[in-house]
This record gives C-alpha cells, structure tokens and sequence, in this order.
C-alpha cells in the first residue's frame, strides 16, 4: 500500500470550551493515527511551544492574541491580525498549511477563512455542512448557519458543495441530493424552494427532488440542501432529540436492579449507537466554499473530535476538496 499524501493541519489551541487541553490531547491522537499528518499550532506560545517541542510531527506557530466567543467575528477578524484563527486561516493561504481547525468563535472562523483564505472562484456564499447520522449511511446537511437568507442560485451552489464533500469524504460515488421542503411536490414550499427546485433540476446531476423533515434520516439521499436558517434549527433540533432520547433510555434501562442487569447484555450495541449519534464523530463541521479546508469544531469538542477534525481535514485535502468543488461551480457556468 502507498503511503498517504502528506497533509499539514494548522489547530488553533485556544479556541473551544475545553482549550488548550482537549485540543492538545486530540492533537497527539490524530498525529498518532495518521503518520503522514503534520499539525502546526496556533496560540499563546507558554501553550504551543512546550507542547510541540516534546512531538513528532508538531510544530508551534505562538500568535498574541485571541477571539473571543462573544466579540464581534467580522471586527475581531479585522483587529486581531495575530489572532490564533486568524494567523491559522492565513498560514494556509500562504500555503504554509494545507487546512485549518478551531473550535472557536464559528463566526471569526468563518469570517476569517471567506476574508483570509478567499471563496473558490465562482462560489456566491460559503456555507457551513455538517454530517449526520441516519439509518444508512451518514449524510451530508448544508447550510447549517452561515447563510440565514438565500437566493435559489446559493442553494444549487450549495447541492454542488455537498455532493463534492460527499464524494470526497464520505466516499459515496454518486450521491443522491434533496432539497429540505414541506412537501414531496415541486410546487410546495416557499418561492425560494420552488424556484431552488427548478434550478437544481435543471443543473445539478443526482438531484431526486423535495424532502420532508420526516425524510432527513431515513437515509434516502445523501446530501440535504437547505438555507442556513432551516437547516440551523433542524440541526439543533436533531442534536437536543438525539440527547433527550438517549437520556430517557438510560433512565428506563436502569430504573431497576432487573432493567439495568438487562442493560447490561445490551451494553455493546448502546456503545455503538451512541457513537454512530455522536457528532464528535464526524469530525467537526466544514465551511464549503473557500479557497481551502476550513473545519470547525463544536465549543464543547473533545479530544475525539478534534481527532476526527483534523482526520476529515487530512482527507478533504488528499481529495482536493476545494478545486472539486470549483470543478463543479464552473461546470454549471457553461
């Protein structure tokens, strides 16, 4: 077997509820995982540097200044030029670093990645995809925030994006895309759903037509296309379901010595799908569109997540995720 593309991830340490440490920790496992990745770190140097002097394939990149949570993205973007995401982004537009993770502000890094890294040519507006969990395989759910108002022309955009991460990451050939709507018929929804429908119709090869909410996780597309303020709350409302019910499993399944005994035989498999439930998982959160593999992570990401994050980063690269999706844009000009 040959042996992988090198990849170099750029981490910012200090973004996320749990930074430096779990970012830290993840660091050392995704190094361990993937022999040919290389992760640079951006953050306080009394951080980076000590951590990186003691590891292979790690290297520091000290920076002075950090975004916070709940400054303004655009303004922190523009002011803290030696931030730790800003200084990443940067890092991989120079062509230092080949993709860039943080748990952080979701909103610097967005606004850092589209002002720094720059949008793939021909990309109107950047979206954010997540994976998700289904009763096949995982799917691909875009926009998840970053666009709250859209045009049928950002959708399509958005079709083409997904299908490319799915094909690039999750490894599906020819991915099945939908379009999130009230209705299975072309003329329900909104005037953007209706005129999005025709627009992808008509460009965008593996388009199979609307689906319901009910329809997200039954695992009959692969890529669900939405605006990001659709797609926002059916995340989130998948997220708190998938909590609630496991949460009320456990209580039944141990509100008695008999139920827990039972639980007990039943152990490995709960393991199992709460894993396959876990977006940890998947690797953290990609914004399609930019010039480069931008990752972001949840506030609360673990060591497995960030992982997973710079795994995904590492494939999206070897895939040359942002020249397919510019491939993709392109075609439909013509």
């Amino acid at each position: 077997m040959s042996e992988a593309r090198p990849v170099r991830v750029v981490v910012d340490a200090m973004g996320g509820d749990h930074a430096p440490g779990h970012i830290l920790a993840g660091v050392e496992r995704a190094v361990a995982a993937d022999t040919s990745v290389e992760v640079v770190l951006t953050g306080d140097d009394a951080v980076v540097t000590p951590f990186a002097a003691t590891r292979d394939r790690v290297t520091a990149h000290a920076t002075t200044e950090v975004i916070a949570m709940g400054e303004h993205p655009a303004q922190a973007v523009r002011s803290k030029k030696d931030s730790s995401i800003v200084v990443g982004c940067r890092l991989v537009r120079e062509g230092s670093a080949d993709a860039f993770f943080s748990a952080g502000s979701t909103g610097a890094c967005m606004a850092a990645a589209t002002l720094v890294m720059g949008r793939v040519k021909g990309v109107s507006r950047p979206a954010i995809a997540t994976v998700i969990p289904t009763v096949g395989a995982p799917a691909v759910l875009l926009d998840v925030g970053a666009n709250a108002d859209c045009k049928p022309e950002h959708l399509l955009q958005f079709g083409l994006m997904g299908a490319a991460y799915a094909e690039t990451v999750l490894g599906v050939s020819a991915p099945r895309i939908g379009l999130l709507n009230i209705g299975e018929e072309p003329t329900k929804g909104s005037q953007l759903a209706i005129d999005a429908h025709v627009a992808m119709a008509a460009s965008l090869e593996g388009f199979v037509g609307n689906i319901e909410g009910r329809d997200v996780l039954a695992g009959e597309v692969d890529v669900i296309v939405t605006d990001g303020f659709t797609g926002n709350v059916a995340l989130k409302l998948l997220e708190g379901t998938s909590a609630a019910l496991l949460g009320q499993m456990r209580d039944v399944m141990t509100a008695t010595p008999l139920r827990t005994a039972a639980a007990a035989i039943l152990k490995p498999g709960l393991r199992e799908l709460k894993r396959r439930l876990d977006p940890d998982t998947y690797g953290g959160a990609p914004l399609l569109g930019v010039d480069g593999v931008c990752i972001i992570g949840h506030g609360s990401s673990g060591p497995d997540a960030v992982a997973a994050a710079v795994r995904v980063a590492a494939q999206a690269v070897r895939g040359d995720l942002a020249g397919r999706i510019g491939h993709a844009v392109r075609a439909t000009e013509t």
